[in-house]
């Protein structure tokens, strides 16, 4: 990987060569250049008078979808310290906090020089810190008065930027596992100054709409828009309507959603009479995506929807181009990996490469994948071999390079001896015209015969027929694929850019039965 400058210097480079613009939009509120680069330079200095720098770390706490978000973690990483999020493990949800007991199981963990809070987040921190077994000095963004002793990092100081650091590890965000423990996926300077690179020499004065946290990927979109000298507009989560107004009224570029939430603007009354003309990109990512509802999608909202498929620890592996989008047959597919030479099909049982056609583990050797989890390096060592990634999921490459997906190595259902993928029958759930949205998953009974369980939310106005599901299961799968049990319901809950929480799922229907999980 190429040397190149830190990636919080290229940002504020941008930022000083146009003062006047505006890089970020909260709320209605325009933050200009010169006002996001003085609260960043400050705050870093007030960092480093207190003790933070390389090998150091900073726990940051706001709410996540603020220009606080960036200014903490800018200036952390400006010292040359480790930004580590604990607000929340959703990639999609902003409002989806963490409870008081996992944040501070992440604090014991990470062992932070520093708490860095905004305004909104004092009462907890000062909770979080008395819970602590040592003192742990907090510093707030503008102001801590209800924090007798807190820093002030709005205070000015002075900061060259020529004596800016770098650590290892730039950003620590923590995502929620399979078992439902958070892992804190570890990003190098190295990948932030290249990423940051890149996109400053591609430009494009893009404007991007932010509704997922920017403690997540969304981050990184961020990032990508202001060093290319483009706007971020920030809203605190996503609402159909909220979005389709904020599209034209700030000129929206780029949008980036999961696949429920772009059903849900493609079905929303208000699409047909929005202007979305100036929309270019819709990226979109999360959960399996119906192609007749792609299909719709694309008609609704315009040639602009791309899918991506990836990982938190690996970044984007393939995607599905507009022009791909208008194919039937791709449009049932993952599309092209970015780089074929680093995607490998390898067998589950001894890790060989598998020939073109033959479902195994989707491994990867990203251009930018992480360095890590934090502080867990067996589960490292079982993730990452040899340089690949071993994503946990199932698919194949065909003859034409595209790749299909069927699900994850841990979710698979045997059923009479056939293996049943849950995102192949969520697939064919979501194209019923009345299903909304749908997770499926496995549960044991007694006797710990696996039956397929599937949750379903209809959409509005929609009274949904169970039998009416099983049949149309049967004739796009088979019999064996059909739900034993399908529970209807007004929401999901999820874990990611729209993948639902099938751990709390299958919880559920062990509670309702009177078992805990892994009980006979």
């Amino acid at each position: 990987m190429q040397g190149h400058d830190h990636y919080v210097r290229q940002i504020l480079t941008k930022l000083s060569a146009e003062p006047d613009g505006i890089p970020l939009v909260h709320r209605d509120t325009p933050t200009t250049a010169r006002e996001l680069a003085d609260s960043v330079v400050h705050a870093a200095a007030r960092m480093r008078e207190h003790g933070v720098g390389p090998g150091g770390t900073v726990a940051v706490l706001t709410n996540p979808n603020t220009p606080a978000t960036l200014i903490l973690r800018y200036a952390a990483n400006l010292v040359g310290a480790t930004a580590v999020h604990v607000r929340g493990v959703s990639a999609i949800d902003p409002s989806d906090q963490l409870s008081a007991e996992a944040q501070l199981g992440i604090l014991r963990d990470v062992e932070p020089t520093l708490l860095a809070v905004d305004q909104d987040n004092t009462a907890r921190a000062r909770d979080l810190c008395a819970a602590l077994p040592e003192p742990l000095p907090v510093a707030v963004l503008g102001g801590g008065d209800a924090l007798p002793g807190a820093v002030d990092l709005s205070a000015p100081a002075d900061f060259d930027l020529a004596t800016a650091e770098q650590g290892t590890i730039a950003v620590v965000t923590y995502t929620s596992g399979s078992t439902g423990k958070p892992k804190g996926v570890c990003w190098p300077y190295a990948v932030k100054n290249e990423m940051i690179a890149t996109s400053a020499a591609r430009g494009g004065r893009g404007r991007c709409l932010v509704t997922a946290p920017l403690t997540h990927s969304s981050g990184a979109s961020a990032d990508d828009t202001i060093v290319a000298g483009g706007t971020v507009v920030l809203h605190p989560g996503f609402d159909a309507a909220e979005v389709l107004r904020a599209v034209p009224r700030h000129g929206i570029t780029r949008l980036v959603l999961g696949t429920p939430q772009v059903n849900t603007l493609a079905d929303h009354p208000d699409t047909a009479h929005t202007d979305l003309t100036g929309l270019r990109e819709l990226f979109y990512t999360g959960s399996p995506a119906a192609p007749e509802r792609l299909a719709h999608a694309v008609k609704a909202l315009g040639p602009v929807l791309f899918q991506v498929y990836g990982t938190s620890e690996t970044g984007m592996i393939s995607l599905l181009t507009p022009q791909d989008h208008l194919d039937p047959e791709l449009r049932a597919t993952a599309g092209r990996p970015l780089e074929a030479d680093r995607v490998s099909i390898r067998s589950v049982t001894d890790g060989r490469a598998l020939p073109v056609g033959e479902p195994g583990e989707v491994c990867v050797r990203a251009r930018w994948q992480m360095a890590g989890y934090w502080n867990e390096p067996e589960l490292t060592a079982r993730v990452v071999r040899d340089g690949w990634v071993h994503t946990g999921d199932i698919g194949h490459l065909d003859e034409a390079g595209l790749l299909h997906l069927h699900g994850r190595i841990a979710d698979v259902i045997k059923v009479k001896g056939i293996k049943v993928h849950p995102s192949a029958v969520e697939r064919v759930l979501l194209e019923h015209p009345g299903v909304a949205a749908a997770a499926v998953f496995g549960v044991e009974d007694e006797q710990r015969v696996e039956r397929i369980c599937a949750a379903v939310v209809p959409r509005d106005g929609v009274t949904l027929d169970r039998a009416v599901l099983a049949r149309h299961v049967t004739d796009a799968l088979s019999v064996n694929h059909v739900p034993a049990e399908i529970e209807l319901r007004e929401t999901l809950p999820l874990v990611g850019p729209g993948k639902p929480d099938r751990v709390r799922l299958r919880a559920e229907v062990l509670a309702r039965a009177g078992r805990a999980e892994g009980t006979a």
